[in-house]
Protein backbone atom coordinates (compact mmCIF):
# COMPACT_ATOMS: atom_id res chain seq x y z
CA UNK A 1 0.00 0.00 0.00
CA UNK A 2 1.18 3.44 -1.00
CA UNK A 3 0.90 6.43 1.61
CA UNK A 4 -0.09 9.56 0.89
CA UNK A 5 0.45 12.52 3.62
CA UNK A 6 -0.56 16.08 2.89
CA UNK A 7 -1.34 19.24 4.99
CA UNK A 8 -3.55 22.13 4.39
CA UNK A 9 -3.84 22.34 1.01
CA UNK A 10 -4.57 26.35 2.22
CA UNK A 11 -5.36 24.87 1.85
CA UNK A 12 -3.08 23.68 3.74
CA UNK A 13 -2.88 20.25 4.94
CA UNK A 14 -3.08 16.79 5.09
CA UNK A 15 -1.41 13.54 6.21
CA UNK A 16 -2.85 9.71 6.72
CA UNK A 17 -2.30 7.26 4.28
CA UNK A 18 -4.24 6.90 1.21
CA UNK A 19 -6.83 3.71 2.02
CA UNK A 20 -6.84 0.88 -0.58
CA UNK A 21 -9.92 2.63 -3.05
CA UNK A 22 -11.11 0.90 -5.78
CA UNK A 23 -10.88 3.07 -9.09
CA UNK A 24 -14.15 4.04 -10.49
CA UNK A 25 -14.37 4.15 -14.22
CA UNK A 26 -14.04 7.12 -15.53
CA UNK A 27 -13.48 8.51 -19.30
CA UNK A 28 -11.35 11.40 -20.26
CA UNK A 29 -13.72 14.07 -21.58
CA UNK A 30 -13.02 15.87 -24.66
CA UNK A 31 -11.77 19.72 -24.71
CA UNK A 32 -14.73 22.13 -24.18
CA UNK A 33 -15.85 23.82 -27.38
CA UNK A 34 -14.58 27.63 -27.98
CA UNK A 35 -17.77 28.89 -27.81
CA UNK A 36 -19.37 31.54 -25.04
CA UNK A 37 -21.28 30.19 -22.36
CA UNK A 38 -24.35 32.41 -22.47
CA UNK A 39 -25.90 30.12 -24.74
CA UNK A 40 -28.59 27.64 -24.13
CA UNK A 41 -27.73 24.38 -22.86
CA UNK A 42 -26.55 21.63 -24.84
CA UNK A 43 -28.60 18.96 -25.71
CA UNK A 44 -28.41 15.67 -23.67
CA UNK A 45 -25.00 13.64 -24.55
CA UNK A 46 -25.54 10.67 -26.43
CA UNK A 47 -26.12 7.58 -24.07
CA UNK A 48 -22.63 6.38 -22.47
CA UNK A 49 -20.82 9.89 -23.09
CA UNK A 50 -20.36 12.65 -20.28
CA UNK A 51 -22.22 15.98 -20.42
CA UNK A 52 -19.40 18.23 -21.18
CA UNK A 53 -21.11 21.55 -20.51
CA UNK A 54 -23.52 22.87 -17.30
CA UNK A 55 -26.86 23.97 -17.73
CA UNK A 56 -27.47 27.45 -17.22
CA UNK A 57 -26.96 28.51 -13.40
CA UNK A 58 -29.84 29.74 -11.27
CA UNK A 59 -28.28 33.98 -10.92
CA UNK A 60 -26.82 35.11 -7.70
CA UNK A 61 -28.29 38.06 -6.41
CA UNK A 62 -26.20 41.07 -5.24
CA UNK A 63 -28.41 41.42 -2.24
CA UNK A 64 -28.12 37.11 -2.31
CA UNK A 65 -23.80 37.52 -2.12
CA UNK A 66 -23.85 40.32 0.29
CA UNK A 67 -25.82 38.46 3.13
CA UNK A 68 -23.85 35.58 2.59
CA UNK A 69 -20.53 37.71 2.37
CA UNK A 70 -21.45 39.74 5.64
CA UNK A 71 -22.03 36.37 7.99
CA UNK A 72 -18.76 35.33 7.10
CA UNK A 73 -16.99 38.65 7.89
CA UNK A 74 -19.29 38.48 10.80
CA UNK A 75 -17.50 35.08 11.80
CA UNK A 76 -13.92 35.82 11.31
CA UNK A 77 -14.40 38.98 13.75
CA UNK A 78 -15.87 37.25 16.13
CA UNK A 79 -13.24 33.97 16.42
CA UNK A 80 -10.10 36.34 16.03
CA UNK A 81 -7.65 35.49 18.56
CA UNK A 82 -6.54 38.65 21.41
CA UNK A 83 -3.12 38.33 19.87
CA UNK A 84 -4.53 39.31 16.57
CA UNK A 85 -4.18 36.09 14.78
CA UNK A 86 -6.88 32.97 13.75
CA UNK A 87 -7.08 29.56 14.82
CA UNK A 88 -5.23 27.56 17.25
CA UNK A 89 -4.18 23.64 18.23
CA UNK A 90 -7.82 23.19 19.84
CA UNK A 91 -10.26 20.81 19.22
CA UNK A 92 -8.34 18.04 19.06
CA UNK A 93 -9.82 14.50 17.33
CA UNK A 94 -7.89 11.37 17.62
CA UNK A 95 -7.46 11.31 13.83
CA UNK A 96 -5.05 14.24 13.99
CA UNK A 97 -2.47 15.09 11.43
CA UNK A 98 1.59 14.97 12.80
CA UNK A 99 2.48 18.20 13.80
CA UNK A 100 4.65 19.78 16.45
CA UNK A 101 4.87 23.41 17.86
CA UNK A 102 6.35 24.36 14.97
CA UNK A 103 3.89 22.99 12.59
CA UNK A 104 1.18 24.76 14.61
CA UNK A 105 2.59 28.28 14.46
CA UNK A 106 3.29 27.80 10.93
CA UNK A 107 -0.61 26.68 10.68
CA UNK A 108 -1.69 30.02 12.13
CA UNK A 109 0.43 31.95 11.15
CA UNK A 110 -0.99 30.76 7.89
CA UNK A 111 -4.34 31.30 8.32
CA UNK A 112 -3.93 34.67 9.60
CA UNK A 113 -2.42 35.65 6.63
CA UNK A 114 -5.48 34.01 4.69
CA UNK A 115 -8.18 36.10 7.16
CA UNK A 116 -6.54 39.04 6.63
CA UNK A 117 -6.35 38.78 2.66
CA UNK A 118 -9.77 37.66 2.91
CA UNK A 119 -11.26 41.22 5.01
CA UNK A 120 -8.82 43.64 2.73
CA UNK A 121 -9.96 42.08 -0.18
CA UNK A 122 -14.31 41.41 0.56
CA UNK A 123 -14.82 43.78 4.04
CA UNK A 124 -16.04 47.20 4.91
CA UNK A 125 -12.84 49.28 6.47
CA UNK A 126 -14.53 51.69 7.11
CA UNK A 127 -16.20 49.52 9.55
CA UNK A 128 -14.80 50.14 13.02
CA UNK A 129 -14.44 46.34 14.18
CA UNK A 130 -13.06 45.67 11.09
CA UNK A 131 -10.48 47.85 10.73
CA UNK A 132 -9.03 46.61 13.98
CA UNK A 133 -9.11 43.15 13.22
CA UNK A 134 -7.31 44.03 10.15
CA UNK A 135 -4.86 46.37 12.02
CA UNK A 136 -4.34 43.28 14.96
CA UNK A 137 -3.74 40.66 12.35
CA UNK A 138 -1.16 43.03 10.26
CA UNK A 139 0.75 43.72 13.75
CA UNK A 140 0.94 39.58 14.35
CA UNK A 141 1.71 38.76 10.83
CA UNK A 142 4.52 41.72 10.97
CA UNK A 143 5.99 39.53 14.03
CA UNK A 144 5.58 36.08 13.40
CA UNK A 145 6.25 36.05 9.03
CA UNK A 146 10.08 36.17 9.89
CA UNK A 147 10.12 33.24 12.41
CA UNK A 148 7.93 30.61 10.98
CA UNK A 149 10.05 27.76 10.03
CA UNK A 150 10.39 24.27 9.56
CA UNK A 151 9.13 22.05 12.51
CA UNK A 152 11.63 19.14 12.23
CA UNK A 153 13.66 17.64 9.36
CA UNK A 154 10.12 15.60 8.22
CA UNK A 155 7.29 18.12 8.44
CA UNK A 156 8.39 21.51 6.13
CA UNK A 157 3.97 22.40 6.45
CA UNK A 158 5.33 26.30 6.38
CA UNK A 159 6.03 26.36 3.06
CA UNK A 160 1.81 27.07 2.82
CA UNK A 161 2.64 30.22 5.51
CA UNK A 162 4.86 31.64 2.88
CA UNK A 163 3.16 31.36 0.15
CA UNK A 164 -0.11 32.65 1.88
CA UNK A 165 2.10 35.22 3.71
CA UNK A 166 3.26 36.39 0.47
CA UNK A 167 -0.53 36.95 -0.93
CA UNK A 168 -1.39 38.97 2.54
CA UNK A 169 1.30 41.09 2.39
CA UNK A 170 0.49 42.00 -1.32
CA UNK A 171 -2.89 42.74 0.08
CA UNK A 172 -1.29 44.71 2.74
CA UNK A 173 0.57 46.69 0.57
CA UNK A 174 -2.06 48.22 -1.52
CA UNK A 175 -4.36 49.02 1.94
CA UNK A 176 -2.56 52.43 3.41
CA UNK A 177 -0.74 53.54 -0.31
CA UNK A 178 1.15 56.93 1.23
CA UNK A 179 2.42 55.20 4.05
CA UNK A 180 5.94 55.04 2.22
CA UNK A 181 7.89 53.63 5.58
CA UNK A 182 5.14 50.74 6.04
CA UNK A 183 5.28 49.55 2.51
CA UNK A 184 9.20 49.35 2.38
CA UNK A 185 8.96 47.08 5.81
CA UNK A 186 6.16 44.78 3.72
CA UNK A 187 8.45 44.80 0.42
CA UNK A 188 11.63 43.34 2.79
CA UNK A 189 9.34 40.70 4.42
CA UNK A 190 7.69 39.80 1.13
CA UNK A 191 11.32 39.37 -0.26
CA UNK A 192 12.10 37.17 2.98
CA UNK A 193 9.10 34.91 2.04
CA UNK A 194 11.13 34.26 -0.95
CA UNK A 195 14.40 33.28 0.71
CA UNK A 196 12.16 31.49 2.86
CA UNK A 197 10.82 29.41 -0.08
CA UNK A 198 14.67 29.03 -1.52
CA UNK A 199 15.92 27.72 1.46
CA UNK A 200 12.92 24.86 1.74
CA UNK A 201 12.74 24.18 -2.18
CA UNK A 202 12.88 20.17 -2.66
CA UNK A 203 16.02 19.16 -4.34
CA UNK A 204 14.28 18.39 -7.39
CA UNK A 205 12.48 21.77 -7.77
CA UNK A 206 9.44 23.06 -6.24
CA UNK A 207 8.11 22.36 -2.31
CA UNK A 208 6.47 19.54 -0.74
CA UNK A 209 5.42 19.55 2.87
CA UNK A 210 6.97 16.33 4.02
CA UNK A 211 10.49 15.06 4.18
CA UNK A 212 10.21 11.33 4.43
CA UNK A 213 13.41 10.57 2.49
CA UNK A 214 16.36 12.06 4.15
CA UNK A 215 15.71 14.75 6.58
CA UNK A 216 18.37 16.84 4.93
CA UNK A 217 18.69 20.57 5.33
CA UNK A 218 17.67 21.28 1.16
CA UNK A 219 14.35 18.63 1.92
CA UNK A 220 14.42 16.28 -0.43
CA UNK A 221 10.43 16.60 -0.14
CA UNK A 222 8.60 15.23 -3.46
CA UNK A 223 7.55 18.14 -5.34
CA UNK A 224 3.64 18.69 -5.06
CA UNK A 225 1.47 19.83 -8.20
CA UNK A 226 -0.61 22.46 -5.93
CA UNK A 227 1.71 23.51 -3.42
CA UNK A 228 3.83 24.76 -6.53
CA UNK A 229 0.63 26.49 -8.18
CA UNK A 230 0.12 28.45 -4.90
CA UNK A 231 3.56 29.37 -4.56
CA UNK A 232 3.77 30.53 -8.37
CA UNK A 233 0.44 32.24 -8.00
CA UNK A 234 1.42 34.03 -5.26
CA UNK A 235 4.53 35.38 -6.75
CA UNK A 236 2.94 36.34 -9.62
CA UNK A 237 0.81 38.77 -7.19
CA UNK A 238 4.04 39.95 -5.56
CA UNK A 239 5.17 40.46 -9.10
CA UNK A 240 2.05 42.65 -9.87
CA UNK A 241 2.94 45.18 -7.32
CA UNK A 242 6.81 45.25 -8.19
CA UNK A 243 8.70 42.85 -6.34
CA UNK A 244 10.19 40.24 -8.33
CA UNK A 245 10.60 36.42 -7.20
CA UNK A 246 13.92 34.88 -7.84
CA UNK A 247 13.33 33.72 -11.36
CA UNK A 248 15.60 30.21 -11.10
CA UNK A 249 12.30 29.00 -7.97
CA UNK A 250 10.50 30.18 -10.65
CA UNK A 251 11.77 27.84 -13.44
CA UNK A 252 12.27 25.37 -11.36
CA UNK A 253 8.48 25.04 -9.96
CA UNK A 254 7.48 25.77 -13.22
CA UNK A 255 9.55 22.52 -15.02
CA UNK A 256 7.73 20.60 -11.89
CA UNK A 257 4.17 21.16 -12.54
CA UNK A 258 4.62 20.66 -16.53
CA UNK A 259 6.21 17.28 -15.10
CA UNK A 260 3.04 16.72 -13.21
CA UNK A 261 1.01 17.61 -15.88
CA UNK A 262 -1.13 15.00 -18.05
CA UNK A 263 -2.54 15.55 -21.42
CA UNK A 264 -5.99 15.60 -20.25
CA UNK A 265 -4.65 18.53 -17.74
CA UNK A 266 -5.46 16.83 -14.55
CA UNK A 267 -1.64 16.70 -12.66
CA UNK A 268 -0.66 13.70 -10.41
CA UNK A 269 -0.32 14.55 -6.73
CA UNK A 270 2.92 14.77 -6.52
CA UNK A 271 6.49 13.56 -8.15
CA UNK A 272 6.55 10.39 -6.23
CA UNK A 273 3.48 9.32 -7.98
CA UNK A 274 4.90 9.98 -11.48
CA UNK A 275 4.83 5.87 -12.20
CA UNK A 276 1.44 5.81 -11.26
CA UNK A 277 -0.59 7.87 -13.09
CA UNK A 278 -4.13 5.83 -13.48
CA UNK A 279 -4.29 6.02 -9.30
CA UNK A 280 -7.75 7.36 -8.48
CA UNK A 281 -5.94 10.24 -6.82
CA UNK A 282 -4.54 10.92 -10.57
CA UNK A 283 -7.31 11.12 -12.41
CA UNK A 284 -9.84 13.87 -13.51
CA UNK A 285 -11.96 13.02 -10.30
CA UNK A 286 -9.05 13.32 -8.29
CA UNK A 287 -7.32 15.96 -9.95
CA UNK A 288 -10.44 18.47 -9.56
CA UNK A 289 -9.43 20.36 -6.49
CA UNK A 290 -5.56 20.67 -7.93
CA UNK A 291 -5.94 21.39 -11.84
CA UNK A 292 -7.58 24.75 -11.24
CA UNK A 293 -4.42 25.84 -9.03
CA UNK A 294 -2.23 24.29 -11.82
CA UNK A 295 -3.61 25.43 -15.07
CA UNK A 296 -3.81 28.99 -13.73
CA UNK A 297 0.01 28.87 -12.40
CA UNK A 298 0.74 27.98 -15.77
CA UNK A 299 -1.08 30.85 -17.22
CA UNK A 300 0.20 33.16 -15.49
CA UNK A 301 3.24 32.51 -16.13
CA UNK A 302 3.25 32.41 -19.64
CA UNK A 303 2.03 29.52 -20.92
CA UNK A 304 0.10 29.48 -24.12
CA UNK A 305 -1.10 25.96 -24.14
CA UNK A 306 -3.60 27.04 -21.32
CA UNK A 307 -5.98 28.20 -23.28
CA UNK A 308 -9.57 29.90 -22.66
CA UNK A 309 -11.05 26.63 -23.59
CA UNK A 310 -8.98 24.80 -21.52
CA UNK A 311 -10.03 27.13 -18.83
CA UNK A 312 -13.55 26.45 -19.34
CA UNK A 313 -13.32 22.84 -19.48
CA UNK A 314 -12.21 22.55 -15.91
CA UNK A 315 -14.43 24.81 -14.64
CA UNK A 316 -16.99 22.96 -16.75
CA UNK A 317 -15.68 19.64 -14.54
CA UNK A 318 -15.62 21.23 -11.18
CA UNK A 319 -19.23 22.30 -12.02
CA UNK A 320 -20.55 19.05 -13.34
CA UNK A 321 -18.75 16.48 -11.08
CA UNK A 322 -18.33 18.66 -7.77
CA UNK A 323 -20.18 15.63 -6.32
CA UNK A 324 -16.69 13.91 -6.25
CA UNK A 325 -15.45 16.67 -4.44
CA UNK A 326 -18.34 17.18 -2.58
CA UNK A 327 -18.17 13.52 -0.83
CA UNK A 328 -14.84 14.62 0.50
CA UNK A 329 -15.87 17.68 2.35
CA UNK A 330 -15.91 16.82 6.05
CA UNK A 331 -14.54 13.50 6.34
CA UNK A 332 -12.06 12.88 9.12
CA UNK A 333 -9.49 10.89 7.27
CA UNK A 334 -7.91 12.55 4.33
CA UNK A 335 -8.22 10.57 1.36
CA UNK A 336 -10.81 7.96 2.32
CA UNK A 337 -13.57 9.48 0.04
CA UNK A 338 -13.95 8.57 -4.00
CA UNK A 339 -11.21 9.23 -6.18
CA UNK A 340 -8.72 9.37 -3.14
CA UNK A 341 -10.53 12.70 -2.46
CA UNK A 342 -9.20 14.36 0.70
CA UNK A 343 -11.75 17.22 2.01
CA UNK A 344 -8.92 20.02 1.86
CA UNK A 345 -9.23 19.55 -1.70
CA UNK A 346 -12.55 21.35 -1.50
CA UNK A 347 -12.54 25.31 -0.96
CA UNK A 348 -9.08 25.41 -2.34
CA UNK A 349 -10.09 24.30 -5.59
CA UNK A 350 -13.02 26.87 -5.72
CA UNK A 351 -10.92 29.67 -4.77
CA UNK A 352 -8.61 28.96 -7.52
CA UNK A 353 -11.32 28.38 -9.91
CA UNK A 354 -12.80 31.61 -8.90
CA UNK A 355 -9.29 33.24 -9.81
CA UNK A 356 -9.21 31.80 -13.05
CA UNK A 357 -13.15 33.24 -13.78
CA UNK A 358 -11.44 36.93 -14.19
CA UNK A 359 -9.36 35.21 -17.15
CA UNK A 360 -12.18 34.55 -19.61
CA UNK A 361 -14.06 36.43 -22.00
CA UNK A 362 -16.52 39.11 -20.11
CA UNK A 363 -19.56 37.00 -21.71
CA UNK A 364 -18.11 33.97 -20.45
CA UNK A 365 -17.77 35.14 -16.77
CA UNK A 366 -21.21 35.55 -15.42
CA UNK A 367 -21.83 32.35 -15.97
CA UNK A 368 -19.52 30.73 -13.74
CA UNK A 369 -19.87 33.41 -11.17
CA UNK A 370 -22.93 32.56 -10.69
CA UNK A 371 -22.29 28.46 -10.60
CA UNK A 372 -19.16 29.02 -8.12
CA UNK A 373 -21.31 31.18 -6.23
CA UNK A 374 -24.49 28.50 -5.69
CA UNK A 375 -22.04 26.00 -4.81
CA UNK A 376 -20.72 28.12 -1.88
CA UNK A 377 -23.84 29.75 -0.75
CA UNK A 378 -25.23 26.29 -0.33
CA UNK A 379 -22.74 25.26 2.19
CA UNK A 380 -22.76 28.06 4.36
CA UNK A 381 -22.68 27.22 8.01
CA UNK A 382 -25.24 28.55 10.32
CA UNK A 383 -22.55 30.51 12.03
CA UNK A 384 -21.64 31.88 8.97
CA UNK A 385 -18.36 29.93 8.56
CA UNK A 386 -17.75 27.46 5.66
CA UNK A 387 -14.92 24.31 6.24
CA UNK A 388 -14.49 20.86 4.55
CA UNK A 389 -11.61 19.24 6.78
CA UNK A 390 -11.64 19.03 10.37
CA UNK A 391 -8.37 20.49 11.17
CA UNK A 392 -7.76 21.32 15.19
CA UNK A 393 -9.11 25.13 15.21
CA UNK A 394 -7.83 26.23 11.73
CA UNK A 395 -10.65 24.59 9.25
CA UNK A 396 -13.17 27.04 9.85
CA UNK A 397 -11.12 29.86 9.89
CA UNK A 398 -9.11 28.80 6.02
CA UNK A 399 -12.37 27.67 4.94
CA UNK A 400 -14.13 31.05 5.64
CA UNK A 401 -11.57 32.95 3.85
CA UNK A 402 -11.19 30.96 0.61
CA UNK A 403 -15.20 31.46 0.55
CA UNK A 404 -15.13 34.59 1.03
CA UNK A 405 -12.69 35.72 -1.80
CA UNK A 406 -14.07 33.42 -3.91
CA UNK A 407 -17.51 34.73 -3.65
CA UNK A 408 -16.10 37.98 -3.88
CA UNK A 409 -14.90 37.14 -7.14
CA UNK A 410 -18.21 36.30 -8.35
CA UNK A 411 -19.65 39.91 -7.68
CA UNK A 412 -20.39 40.82 -11.63
CA UNK A 413 -19.39 44.66 -10.43
CA UNK A 414 -15.44 43.40 -10.10
CA UNK A 415 -15.80 42.11 -13.76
Amino acid sequence: MRFIFTSFALTCLLSTAVAQTATPTQSTEPTSAETPNNVPAEPDAPRGLPKRHPDPPQPVTPDELNTSIDRGIDFLLRVQNRDGSWGSAERTKELNIIAGIGSHHAFRTAVTAMCVSALIEVADASRPAVHDAIEKGEVFLFEQLPEVRRDQPMLIYNVWTHAYGIKALVDMHGRLPDDAARRAKIVELIHEQFEKLRKYESAEGGWGYYDFSAGTQRPASSSTSFVNAAVLIAFDEAKQIGVEPPQKLVDRALKMIQFQRKPDNTYIYGTYLRNHPLMPINLPGGSLGRSQACNLALRVWGDTSIRDDVCREWLDRLILRNGWLDMGRKRPIPHESHFQVAGYFYYFGHYYAALTVPLLPAVDRPFYQDHLARILLGHQEIDGSWWDYPLYNYHQQYGTAFSLMSLHRCRKSIN
